[in-house]
């Protein structure tokens, strides 16, 4: 069954607790909550008083995407999320190691993300350690941007290597391209703008969901 978890990237910081509250009455599953350390990617989020705002205002699971670098030094901070997903790119093979553990261990479900430029066979050593694999369809750090289509080969081949694995997707998902996303084995399906600026957000849910 496919998931939809609108983005927090396009939604006005002042406004997040009522927009969070108005997102799950229109039908989210989750919230996909965007950090950014400015430093990984360009651009920079509020850090954990985000999470805070989020955690007061709902609660659904909440799947945090950290666009950080040393994302291991983020992880008391954000104990109170339930999907934790760091970028491969911005960890060695021990620290992704020692992440991974340590997640466990706090009873946290772990996520690894991908560039659209990184190859699956980065994340391979450790699939069968983690619960999701998030695949940027776009260049993470900036929201309304443009499908990369030809990432969409890296989540057939995932899903047709784990059958079971959750594999969430994240970049210019909207009503036009979601089925040819859907078809490719993607069950989280990430769409910022075209949730959070459509006027009639129940109805994108729903048809992202069918």
């Amino acid at each position: 069954m496919v998931k939809v978890g609108p983005s927090t990237l396009p939604i006005d910081v002042n406004n997040m607790k009522e927009e969070i509250a108005n997102l799950e009455r229109a039908g989210a599953d989750y919230i996909h909550l965007d950090i950014m350390d400015g430093e990984f990617v360009p651009n920079e989020t509020l850090g954990v008083e985000l999470l805070e705002i989020v955690n007061d205002s709902t609660d659904i699971l909440l799947c945090t995407h950290l666009m950080v670098e040393n994302p291991e030094k983020w992880i008391e901070e954000f104990s109170e999320t339930d999907i934790f997903t760091f970028h491969i790119e911005a960890v060695t093979p021990e620290v992704a190691e020692s992440m991974i553990q340590e997640l466990h261990e706090r009873e946290m479900k772990v996520g690894i993300a991908i560039k659209p430029d990184t190859s699956i066979e980065e994340i391979m050593p450790y699939i069968d350690e983690i619960d999701m694999v998030l695949v940027m369809l776009v260049e993470p750090g900036l929201g309304g941007q443009k499908m990369m289509p030809e990432c969409l080969e890296k989540v057939k081949t995932l899903r047709e290597l784990r059958p079971e694995l959750d594999i969430e997707v994240d970049g210019g998902i909207n009503l036009d391209n979601v089925e040819m996303v859907k078809a490719t084995g993607a069950n989280m399906i990430v769409s910022g703008t075209a949730i959070v600026n459509s006027t009639d957000r129940a109805f994108v849910i729903s048809q992202m969901k069918k």
